[in-house]
């Protein structure tokens, strides 16, 4: 289905398909017809508002229904989505929004009450606020249920597939977050990826865990869209709801990120381990020591991938099965490596990824208003993921970490900087640094290294909960170390390298039996 933009394909499946099931939420079929209505809804609700083509819309919304459509609705008439992490609060929360300078904002009503934000620096045209019970609203507020139109004239516009239609904020490494753009051609391949990563079938049906306003998520809604799948809308993922959900639902292909698939693995054993129907998992952070024991003890092969929102979300595939490697790059991608300075590395030999587009726009256009990361990271012709890897003798590829200080943690790249930012805000902290250290579940953990003032009284749990209000769950550091000082540099800065992943005598906030709540 030849399909160039979002709009042409909901107008394909209203017109084409409209008793076929898109999705399944709440054990309630969503079809055609229902998501044209909604759609529609929507759209007009947005256009009535005044939002028009590039207008930047913010959204923050749970995984449901009326969060797909929503997204949808946006590029329906050509605006300009701005997903939103439902976990960010404060510093982080606020530099988004200001960056990001969104005109109209939609937003579940827990989040909205809880003013995790300073509302008194947005400049929103109006906001939307999706309520469980109606209730009456500020002059620049509006309910969800009031929002949307059943206007029968739905806005002229004609979207096309070079258009800017996301501003996709991936955490920063060395920095703030940085906005990437994303145009619909970028969303297509995210999701065309998935389709080959995951071998894609008629009638396969996907567990759609993923957060909506991750591409992880919105990819899978999108292939939704382009193939005859269907998804089954879950809150969140649960492992211990997981494998009863696939059964009841019999799904046939996972995605997995972050550490899925240890948590999988440290269910215990049951002898229905093999009774489901989950042929193949796609995704990325399966960890080598466990890539066989996923495969024979749940009878699911393993395809690991390698991508970056930058790229279009899919760059490399391992269509071999080879345990440890990220693969070969798709067709629509070339990969090289770079050392540190000049040259490329032999075999073996660690080196930057660095990717360029055989198909035009595939990569980024840019940062939004960050001219100088956009020139850093597009170099002559070439994507610096700022990612290292090193090759085999026969060419496959194989993931070695990050260039950045950068930490990877439950799905999500974490800002040091951003941590450490909110840390040093804390009343007794002098300095602070923090690492990312082997997790005993999927990719890492945060540990802080705290300098602070003498005499000071808080406990590490008392610093916990202080950044519980400040930070999301999944920045919040497991282990903290206190230090009287930090070796730094001529320039003054802390030398991270010579801070020791050592968890002797560390504060462990998971042996504390303290539970960090995630919103």
């Amino acid at each position: 289905m030849n399909r160039k933009t979002i709009r042409d394909l909901l107008e394909y499946r209203f017109i084409h398909t409209p008793n076929a099931v898109f999705g399944i939420y709440e054990n309630n079929p969503i079809t055609y017809i229902d998501m044209q209505q909604r759609v529609y809804q929507i759209s007009n609700g947005l256009a009535e508002l005044g939002v028009c083509s590039g207008d930047r819309v913010a959204v923050m919304l749970n995984n449901h229904p009326d969060h797909i459509f929503t997204v949808f609705a946006i590029a329906y008439i050509g605006a300009v989505w701005v997903p939103i992490n439902i976990h960010l609060k404060g510093f982080g929360l606020d530099y988004i929004f200001e960056h990001s300078s969104p005109k109209f904002l939609i937003i579940e009503e827990n989040i909205w009450e809880q003013q995790l934000f300073s509302r008194d620096n947005l400049d929103l045209n109006r906001v939307v606020i999706r309520r469980k019970n109606r209730s009456n609203a500020g002059s620049d507020q509006m309910d969800f249920q009031q929002f949307v139109s059943d206007k029968k004239e739905l806005p002229q516009v004609c979207p096309c597939d070079n258009e800017l239609r996301c501003i996709s904020f991936t955490s920063g490494t060395t920095g703030p977050p940085k906005g990437v753009y994303m145009t619909e051609t970028m969303l297509f391949a995210c999701s065309g990826g998935a389709a080959t990563a995951s071998e894609v079938q008629p009638d396969d049906v996907y567990l759609l865990w993923e957060p909506i306003y991750h591409n992880s998520g919105i990819q899978m809604c999108i292939l939704a869209l382009m193939e005859p799948i269907r998804l089954v809308i879950i809150p969140r993922f649960s492992a211990s709801l997981f494998w009863s959900q696939v059964r009841k639902h019999k799904v046939t292909k996972l995605h997995y990120l972050g550490g899925i698939v240890d948590i999988l693995l440290k269910l215990p054993p049951s002898e229905d381990d093999l009774n489901h129907d989950i042929r193949l998992a796609f995704g990325a952070g399966c960890r080598k020591e466990n890539w066989r024991l996923f495969e024979h003890r749940f009878g699911v092969k393993i395809n690991e991938v390698y991508g970056l929102t930058e790229a279009s979300g899919f760059t490399t595939l391992n269509r071999t099965g080879k345990v440890g490697s990220i693969g070969k790059p798709l067709p629509n991608f070339e990969i090289r490596l770079k050392e540190v300075g000049d040259g490329s590395p032999s075999v073996g030999q660690t080196g930057e990824i660095l990717i360029r587009e055989k198909t035009p726009g595939l990569i980024t256009k840019g940062y939004h208003k960050n001219p100088e990361a956009t020139a850093q990271a597009l170099q002559g012709g070439w994507l610096h993921t700022g990612d290292l890897g090193f090759l085999d003798e026969d060419g496959d590829l194989f993931y070695a970490g990050r260039s950045k200080d950068c930490i990877r943690r439950r799905g999500e790249n974490i800002s040091a900087w951003e941590v450490e930012r909110v840390l040093n805000m804390h009343p007794e902290i002098i300095e602070s640094a923090v690492i990312g250290v082997q997790s005993e579940v999927g990719e890492q953990d945060i540990k802080a290294f705290l300098n602070t003032k003498p005499g000071s009284l808080s406990k590490p749990i008392d610093i916990i909960q202080w950044c519980e209000t400040r930070m999301p769950y999944h920045q919040i550091p497991r282990y903290i170390e206190l230090v009287d000082s930090f070796q730094k540099t001529p320039t003054q800065r802390i030398r991270k390298t010579v801070l020791s992943p050592d968890l002797t005598g560390c504060w462990d906030l998971e042996k504390s039996g303290y539970k960090v709540k995630r919103v």
